[in-house]
Protein backbone atom coordinates (compact mmCIF):
# COMPACT_ATOMS: atom_id res chain seq x y z
CA UNK A 1 0.00 0.00 0.00
CA UNK A 2 0.94 3.74 -0.48
CA UNK A 3 1.58 5.40 2.88
CA UNK A 4 1.85 8.99 3.15
CA UNK A 5 3.46 10.16 6.70
CA UNK A 6 2.54 14.26 7.06
CA UNK A 7 3.86 16.67 9.49
CA UNK A 8 6.18 14.77 11.39
CA UNK A 9 9.44 15.37 12.72
CA UNK A 10 11.96 12.82 10.79
CA UNK A 11 14.75 12.00 13.16
CA UNK A 12 17.03 10.03 11.27
CA UNK A 13 20.81 9.49 12.61
CA UNK A 14 22.50 7.71 9.60
CA UNK A 15 21.86 10.76 7.03
CA UNK A 16 21.62 13.40 10.25
CA UNK A 17 18.43 14.54 9.27
CA UNK A 18 15.99 16.37 12.04
CA UNK A 19 13.57 18.60 10.26
CA UNK A 20 9.69 18.30 9.75
CA UNK A 21 9.38 16.95 6.59
CA UNK A 22 6.68 14.46 4.77
CA UNK A 23 7.38 10.73 3.91
CA UNK A 24 6.26 8.71 1.48
CA UNK A 25 6.17 4.51 0.88
CA UNK A 26 5.51 2.27 -1.23
CA UNK A 27 5.44 -0.68 -1.94
CA UNK A 28 7.50 -1.42 1.45
CA UNK A 29 10.12 1.08 0.65
CA UNK A 30 10.66 4.46 1.05
CA UNK A 31 10.61 6.33 -1.98
CA UNK A 32 10.69 9.91 -1.13
CA UNK A 33 11.17 12.19 1.45
CA UNK A 34 10.22 16.07 1.55
CA UNK A 35 7.60 18.51 1.13
CA UNK A 36 5.84 16.94 -1.81
CA UNK A 37 6.12 14.18 -4.25
CA UNK A 38 4.54 13.97 -7.74
CA UNK A 39 1.95 11.84 -8.68
CA UNK A 40 1.84 9.98 -6.09
CA UNK A 41 -1.89 9.13 -4.54
CA UNK A 42 -1.59 7.62 -0.82
CA UNK A 43 -4.13 4.69 0.35
CA UNK A 44 -3.61 6.17 3.34
CA UNK A 45 -2.55 9.55 4.96
CA UNK A 46 -0.98 9.58 8.33
CA UNK A 47 -0.99 12.66 10.33
CA UNK A 48 2.35 13.30 12.54
CA UNK A 49 2.07 16.72 13.57
CA UNK A 50 4.07 17.23 16.78
CA UNK A 51 4.98 13.41 16.62
CA UNK A 52 8.46 12.23 15.79
CA UNK A 53 9.19 10.07 13.26
CA UNK A 54 12.11 7.94 13.38
CA UNK A 55 13.22 4.58 12.31
CA UNK A 56 12.17 1.09 14.05
CA UNK A 57 13.63 0.30 17.01
CA UNK A 58 16.02 -2.69 16.60
CA UNK A 59 16.80 -5.09 19.45
CA UNK A 60 19.58 -6.35 20.04
CA UNK A 61 18.49 -9.38 23.04
CA UNK A 62 15.19 -10.64 23.14
CA UNK A 63 15.48 -13.66 25.04
CA UNK A 64 11.88 -16.51 23.92
CA UNK A 65 12.84 -19.71 25.40
CA UNK A 66 9.72 -20.81 23.88
CA UNK A 67 10.28 -19.31 20.35
CA UNK A 68 11.59 -22.85 18.79
CA UNK A 69 9.07 -24.79 20.50
CA UNK A 70 6.05 -26.58 17.90
CA UNK A 71 3.44 -25.61 19.99
CA UNK A 72 4.53 -22.25 21.65
CA UNK A 73 2.55 -19.03 21.18
CA UNK A 74 5.81 -16.45 22.30
CA UNK A 75 6.37 -15.59 19.08
CA UNK A 76 3.17 -14.32 18.45
CA UNK A 77 2.56 -12.20 21.46
CA UNK A 78 5.74 -10.92 21.81
CA UNK A 79 6.36 -9.36 18.17
CA UNK A 80 2.71 -7.96 19.22
CA UNK A 81 4.36 -6.22 22.31
CA UNK A 82 7.19 -4.65 19.71
CA UNK A 83 5.14 -3.94 17.96
CA UNK A 84 3.57 -1.75 20.82
CA UNK A 85 6.85 -0.55 21.71
CA UNK A 86 7.89 0.27 18.12
CA UNK A 87 10.38 -2.55 17.51
CA UNK A 88 10.14 -3.58 14.23
CA UNK A 89 13.65 -5.48 14.26
CA UNK A 90 14.15 -8.41 17.01
CA UNK A 91 17.22 -10.27 17.84
CA UNK A 92 16.87 -13.78 19.48
CA UNK A 93 19.89 -15.35 21.49
CA UNK A 94 20.77 -19.40 20.40
CA UNK A 95 19.41 -20.52 24.27
CA UNK A 96 16.27 -21.13 23.20
CA UNK A 97 14.33 -24.58 23.70
CA UNK A 98 15.31 -26.51 21.79
CA UNK A 99 18.82 -24.51 20.71
CA UNK A 100 19.57 -22.72 17.56
CA UNK A 101 22.12 -25.03 16.49
CA UNK A 102 20.63 -26.16 13.64
CA UNK A 103 18.73 -24.99 10.65
CA UNK A 104 15.92 -26.38 11.17
CA UNK A 105 15.08 -24.48 14.50
CA UNK A 106 16.27 -21.64 12.41
CA UNK A 107 13.57 -21.85 9.78
CA UNK A 108 10.82 -22.31 12.36
CA UNK A 109 11.56 -19.47 14.06
CA UNK A 110 11.65 -17.60 10.67
CA UNK A 111 8.62 -19.42 9.59
CA UNK A 112 6.52 -17.88 12.85
CA UNK A 113 7.90 -14.22 12.34
CA UNK A 114 6.58 -14.30 9.24
CA UNK A 115 3.47 -15.49 9.84
CA UNK A 116 3.06 -13.28 12.80
CA UNK A 117 3.85 -10.18 10.31
CA UNK A 118 4.58 -7.54 12.37
CA UNK A 119 8.61 -7.47 13.05
CA UNK A 120 11.61 -9.09 11.23
CA UNK A 121 13.30 -11.99 13.54
CA UNK A 122 17.06 -12.37 13.25
CA UNK A 123 18.50 -15.52 14.82
CA UNK A 124 22.21 -15.87 16.83
CA UNK A 125 23.31 -19.27 16.29
CA UNK A 126 24.80 -21.86 19.04
CA UNK A 127 28.82 -21.76 18.98
CA UNK A 128 28.70 -24.96 20.39
CA UNK A 129 26.62 -27.86 19.95
CA UNK A 130 23.88 -27.84 22.42
CA UNK A 131 25.81 -24.24 23.98
CA UNK A 132 27.72 -27.54 26.24
CA UNK A 133 31.16 -25.69 25.35
CA UNK A 134 32.52 -28.72 24.25
CA UNK A 135 32.07 -29.63 19.93
CA UNK A 136 32.12 -26.33 18.06
CA UNK A 137 28.59 -25.99 16.35
CA UNK A 138 27.99 -26.57 12.53
CA UNK A 139 28.68 -23.00 11.74
CA UNK A 140 28.75 -22.65 8.11
CA UNK A 141 25.52 -24.47 8.44
CA UNK A 142 23.72 -22.09 10.49
CA UNK A 143 25.05 -18.82 8.81
CA UNK A 144 23.93 -20.56 5.16
CA UNK A 145 20.12 -20.89 7.10
CA UNK A 146 19.94 -17.19 7.80
CA UNK A 147 21.73 -16.64 11.33
CA UNK A 148 23.50 -13.10 11.56
CA UNK A 149 26.24 -14.14 14.45
CA UNK A 150 27.29 -16.88 16.66
CA UNK A 151 27.20 -16.82 20.25
CA UNK A 152 26.89 -19.15 23.77
CA UNK A 153 24.47 -17.54 25.16
CA UNK A 154 24.34 -17.66 28.96
CA UNK A 155 26.26 -20.77 28.56
CA UNK A 156 30.39 -19.64 29.72
CA UNK A 157 32.90 -21.87 27.98
CA UNK A 158 35.09 -22.83 30.50
CA UNK A 159 37.37 -24.54 28.44
CA UNK A 160 39.78 -21.94 26.64
CA UNK A 161 41.20 -23.69 24.19
CA UNK A 162 37.78 -24.51 23.15
CA UNK A 163 36.90 -21.06 23.07
CA UNK A 164 39.43 -19.99 21.21
CA UNK A 165 38.98 -22.32 18.28
CA UNK A 166 35.37 -21.52 18.61
CA UNK A 167 36.98 -17.47 17.77
CA UNK A 168 38.98 -18.80 14.92
CA UNK A 169 36.34 -20.82 13.45
CA UNK A 170 33.74 -17.79 13.45
CA UNK A 171 36.32 -15.47 12.14
CA UNK A 172 37.23 -17.44 8.95
CA UNK A 173 33.40 -17.39 8.27
CA UNK A 174 33.07 -13.58 8.83
CA UNK A 175 30.75 -14.38 11.82
CA UNK A 176 30.63 -11.92 14.95
CA UNK A 177 30.80 -13.71 18.59
CA UNK A 178 28.24 -12.12 20.49
CA UNK A 179 29.37 -12.98 24.19
CA UNK A 180 27.78 -12.78 27.56
CA UNK A 181 30.81 -12.09 29.89
CA UNK A 182 30.67 -13.97 33.35
CA UNK A 183 32.61 -16.27 35.01
CA UNK A 184 30.74 -19.21 36.45
CA UNK A 185 32.76 -19.76 39.67
CA UNK A 186 32.74 -16.17 40.66
CA UNK A 187 29.27 -15.98 39.90
CA UNK A 188 28.48 -19.24 41.70
CA UNK A 189 24.81 -19.04 43.32
CA UNK A 190 24.68 -15.25 43.85
CA UNK A 191 21.95 -13.69 42.83
CA UNK A 192 22.62 -9.99 43.64
CA UNK A 193 25.52 -7.55 43.44
CA UNK A 194 28.02 -8.32 45.92
CA UNK A 195 28.20 -4.60 47.96
CA UNK A 196 26.14 -3.02 50.95
CA UNK A 197 23.17 -4.34 49.94
CA UNK A 198 23.75 -8.02 49.47
CA UNK A 199 24.80 -7.99 52.85
CA UNK A 200 22.09 -6.26 54.31
CA UNK A 201 19.72 -8.63 52.61
CA UNK A 202 21.65 -11.51 53.14
CA UNK A 203 21.72 -12.61 50.08
CA UNK A 204 24.47 -14.49 47.81
CA UNK A 205 26.15 -11.60 46.06
CA UNK A 206 28.17 -11.61 42.57
CA UNK A 207 30.87 -9.52 42.58
CA UNK A 208 32.01 -7.31 39.68
CA UNK A 209 35.32 -9.16 38.98
CA UNK A 210 32.95 -12.23 37.67
CA UNK A 211 32.17 -9.90 34.48
CA UNK A 212 35.60 -8.25 34.41
CA UNK A 213 37.80 -11.47 34.92
CA UNK A 214 35.16 -13.19 31.94
CA UNK A 215 35.66 -9.39 29.94
CA UNK A 216 39.58 -9.58 30.14
CA UNK A 217 39.94 -13.25 28.94
CA UNK A 218 37.85 -12.35 25.48
CA UNK A 219 39.22 -9.72 24.91
CA UNK A 220 42.85 -11.34 24.91
CA UNK A 221 41.62 -13.88 22.77
CA UNK A 222 39.56 -11.86 20.54
CA UNK A 223 43.57 -9.84 20.41
CA UNK A 224 44.48 -13.43 19.20
CA UNK A 225 41.70 -15.00 16.73
CA UNK A 226 40.81 -11.38 14.94
CA UNK A 227 37.04 -12.08 15.36
CA UNK A 228 34.80 -9.20 15.52
CA UNK A 229 32.68 -9.58 18.64
CA UNK A 230 30.43 -7.87 20.37
CA UNK A 231 29.49 -7.84 24.16
CA UNK A 232 26.15 -8.10 25.77
CA UNK A 233 24.52 -6.61 28.64
CA UNK A 234 27.48 -4.92 30.31
CA UNK A 235 26.40 -4.22 34.07
CA UNK A 236 30.18 -2.66 35.44
CA UNK A 237 32.07 0.37 34.80
CA UNK A 238 35.34 -1.42 35.05
CA UNK A 239 33.93 -3.44 32.24
CA UNK A 240 33.23 -0.83 30.29
CA UNK A 241 36.45 1.11 30.97
CA UNK A 242 38.51 -2.27 29.45
CA UNK A 243 36.35 -2.22 26.66
CA UNK A 244 36.67 1.83 25.77
CA UNK A 245 40.54 1.04 26.19
CA UNK A 246 40.85 -2.21 23.72
CA UNK A 247 38.74 -0.31 21.28
CA UNK A 248 41.20 2.42 21.24
CA UNK A 249 43.97 -0.09 20.30
CA UNK A 250 41.47 -1.28 17.42
CA UNK A 251 39.96 -4.49 18.53
CA UNK A 252 37.37 -4.89 16.06
CA UNK A 253 34.79 -5.01 19.21
CA UNK A 254 31.35 -3.62 20.16
CA UNK A 255 29.64 -3.35 23.35
CA UNK A 256 25.86 -2.86 24.77
CA UNK A 257 24.20 -2.30 27.79
CA UNK A 258 20.36 -2.91 29.18
CA UNK A 259 17.90 0.14 29.54
CA UNK A 260 17.03 -0.90 32.98
CA UNK A 261 20.94 -0.97 33.76
CA UNK A 262 21.18 2.75 33.36
CA UNK A 263 17.80 3.82 35.94
CA UNK A 264 18.20 1.02 38.14
CA UNK A 265 20.93 -0.21 40.81
CA UNK A 266 21.37 -2.59 43.68
CA UNK A 267 19.21 -0.60 45.76
CA UNK A 268 15.98 -0.89 43.45
CA UNK A 269 16.05 -4.26 45.43
CA UNK A 270 14.38 -2.55 48.19
CA UNK A 271 13.03 -5.43 50.26
CA UNK A 272 13.51 -8.41 48.28
CA UNK A 273 12.00 -7.23 45.48
CA UNK A 274 12.40 -10.21 42.65
CA UNK A 275 10.90 -7.96 39.84
CA UNK A 276 14.83 -6.49 40.24
CA UNK A 277 15.96 -9.95 39.95
CA UNK A 278 17.82 -10.01 36.65
CA UNK A 279 21.15 -11.18 35.69
CA UNK A 280 23.72 -9.40 35.04
CA UNK A 281 22.27 -8.11 38.09
CA UNK A 282 21.56 -4.29 39.15
CA UNK A 283 25.27 -3.05 40.37
CA UNK A 284 26.01 0.39 42.35
CA UNK A 285 25.02 3.72 41.81
CA UNK A 286 28.60 4.37 40.81
CA UNK A 287 28.63 1.56 38.07
CA UNK A 288 24.96 2.94 36.78
CA UNK A 289 26.53 6.51 36.96
CA UNK A 290 29.69 5.33 34.95
CA UNK A 291 27.53 3.04 32.19
CA UNK A 292 25.54 6.41 31.78
CA UNK A 293 28.91 8.23 30.89
CA UNK A 294 29.82 5.78 28.40
CA UNK A 295 27.05 6.00 26.81
CA UNK A 296 27.65 9.47 26.11
CA UNK A 297 31.45 9.02 24.96
CA UNK A 298 30.34 6.17 22.28
CA UNK A 299 31.78 2.89 24.09
CA UNK A 300 28.40 1.34 24.72
CA UNK A 301 26.95 2.00 21.26
CA UNK A 302 23.69 0.28 21.35
CA UNK A 303 20.39 0.15 24.40
CA UNK A 304 18.86 -3.31 24.09
CA UNK A 305 15.89 -4.36 26.12
CA UNK A 306 17.34 -7.98 27.22
CA UNK A 307 13.64 -9.10 27.15
CA UNK A 308 12.44 -12.19 29.18
CA UNK A 309 8.78 -12.25 29.34
CA UNK A 310 7.81 -14.64 32.67
CA UNK A 311 5.05 -15.99 34.02
CA UNK A 312 3.63 -14.64 37.58
CA UNK A 313 5.17 -17.87 39.53
CA UNK A 314 8.37 -17.24 38.11
CA UNK A 315 8.54 -14.41 40.51
CA UNK A 316 7.33 -15.35 43.59
CA UNK A 317 9.00 -17.25 46.44
CA UNK A 318 12.22 -16.59 47.99
CA UNK A 319 14.07 -13.77 46.38
CA UNK A 320 17.09 -16.40 45.60
CA UNK A 321 15.32 -18.94 43.96
CA UNK A 322 12.94 -16.42 41.68
CA UNK A 323 14.04 -16.81 37.93
CA UNK A 324 16.11 -13.54 36.95
CA UNK A 325 14.62 -11.30 34.09
CA UNK A 326 12.60 -8.54 33.13
CA UNK A 327 9.58 -7.71 30.62
CA UNK A 328 11.47 -4.99 28.51
CA UNK A 329 10.46 -4.70 24.82
CA UNK A 330 7.33 -1.77 25.90
CA UNK A 331 9.58 0.01 28.32
CA UNK A 332 12.66 0.38 25.78
CA UNK A 333 11.79 3.58 24.09
CA UNK A 334 10.20 5.48 26.80
CA UNK A 335 13.23 4.82 29.59
CA UNK A 336 16.19 5.35 26.66
CA UNK A 337 14.06 8.26 26.39
CA UNK A 338 13.83 9.05 30.04
CA UNK A 339 17.64 9.50 29.60
CA UNK A 340 17.22 12.32 27.33
CA UNK A 341 15.22 14.62 29.64
CA UNK A 342 17.31 13.80 32.08
CA UNK A 343 19.83 15.63 30.35
CA UNK A 344 22.30 12.20 30.27
CA UNK A 345 22.14 11.97 26.43
CA UNK A 346 21.45 14.10 23.36
CA UNK A 347 17.88 12.70 21.13
CA UNK A 348 20.40 12.05 18.46
CA UNK A 349 22.59 9.46 20.89
CA UNK A 350 19.31 7.89 22.07
CA UNK A 351 17.33 7.35 18.49
CA UNK A 352 20.71 6.30 17.32
CA UNK A 353 21.69 3.73 19.93
CA UNK A 354 18.13 2.08 19.57
CA UNK A 355 18.42 2.14 15.74
CA UNK A 356 20.91 2.61 13.11
CA UNK A 357 23.80 1.72 16.04
CA UNK A 358 22.61 -1.77 16.84
CA UNK A 359 21.38 -2.50 13.19
CA UNK A 360 25.27 -1.68 12.19
CA UNK A 361 26.46 -4.45 14.90
CA UNK A 362 23.98 -6.88 13.51
CA UNK A 363 25.32 -5.84 10.22
CA UNK A 364 21.75 -5.84 8.82
CA UNK A 365 19.76 -2.97 6.33
CA UNK A 366 17.63 -1.69 8.97
CA UNK A 367 17.18 1.35 11.14
CA UNK A 368 17.56 3.91 8.85
CA UNK A 369 15.06 6.69 6.76
CA UNK A 370 16.74 7.05 3.73
CA UNK A 371 14.81 6.60 0.26
CA UNK A 372 15.27 3.33 -1.14
CA UNK A 373 15.19 1.64 2.53
CA UNK A 374 12.94 -0.96 4.21
CA UNK A 375 9.96 1.17 5.24
CA UNK A 376 10.31 0.23 8.85
CA UNK A 377 8.96 3.48 10.94
CA UNK A 378 8.31 4.55 14.78
CA UNK A 379 6.12 7.19 15.23
CA UNK A 380 5.86 8.45 18.71
CA UNK A 381 4.34 11.45 20.55
CA UNK A 382 7.04 13.35 22.80
CA UNK A 383 4.14 15.40 24.75
CA UNK A 384 2.59 12.39 25.81
CA UNK A 385 2.19 11.49 29.49
CA UNK A 386 1.04 8.00 30.69
CA UNK A 387 2.12 5.68 33.67
CA UNK A 388 3.70 2.32 33.04
CA UNK A 389 0.99 -0.38 33.72
CA UNK A 390 2.95 -3.99 32.98
CA UNK A 391 -0.42 -5.89 33.66
CA UNK A 392 -1.32 -3.21 30.10
CA UNK A 393 1.86 -4.80 28.80
CA UNK A 394 0.90 -7.04 25.42
CA UNK A 395 3.83 -9.07 26.19
CA UNK A 396 2.97 -12.27 27.77
CA UNK A 397 5.25 -11.33 30.49
CA UNK A 398 4.08 -8.38 33.27
CA UNK A 399 7.63 -8.61 35.13
CA UNK A 400 8.43 -5.31 35.17
CA UNK A 401 9.77 -3.30 38.25
CA UNK A 402 8.84 -0.30 36.53
CA UNK A 403 5.45 -0.17 37.05
CA UNK A 404 4.03 3.33 38.84
CA UNK A 405 6.78 5.35 36.86
CA UNK A 406 5.74 8.12 34.55
CA UNK A 407 7.06 8.30 31.19
CA UNK A 408 7.07 10.34 27.65
CA UNK A 409 7.07 9.24 24.94
CA UNK A 410 4.63 6.88 24.01
CA UNK A 411 4.47 5.01 20.59
CA UNK A 412 1.63 6.51 18.29
CA UNK A 413 1.99 3.48 15.08
CA UNK A 414 4.86 1.30 14.39
CA UNK A 415 4.92 0.66 10.60
CA UNK A 416 6.72 -2.48 9.81
CA UNK A 417 7.89 -2.87 5.94
CA UNK A 418 4.99 -0.46 4.96
CA UNK A 419 2.35 -2.11 6.81
CA UNK A 420 0.88 -0.40 9.97
CA UNK A 421 1.01 -2.97 12.97
CA UNK A 422 0.77 -0.74 15.30
CA UNK A 423 -1.38 2.00 15.90
CA UNK A 424 -2.31 3.72 19.71
CA UNK A 425 -5.87 3.19 20.73
CA UNK A 426 -6.57 0.68 18.03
Amino acid sequence: MKLHITNGRIIDPTSQLDAQHDLFIDNGQIVAIGPNYDDFTADLTFDAEDLIVCPGLVDLRTQLKDASQEHSSIIESETKAAAKGGITTLCIPPDTDPVIDSPAVIELIEDRAKKAGRTMIYTIGALTQNLQGQLLSEMMALKDAGCIGISNGQNTIKNTLIQRRAMEYAATLDLTLFINAADPWLQNQGCVHEGMVSTRLGLGGIPETAETIAVARDLLLIETTGVSAHFHNISTAVAAEMIREAKSRGLPITADVSAHHLHLSEHDIGNYDSLSHVLPPLRSLRDREQLQQCVRDGVLTAICSNHQPLDNDAKLGPFAETTPGISGLETLLPLTMKLVDDDEISLQQAIASLTCNPAEILGIEAGQLTIGSRADICIFDPNSHYECQPQQFASAGKNSPFAGWLFNNEVCATISNGNIVYQRGI
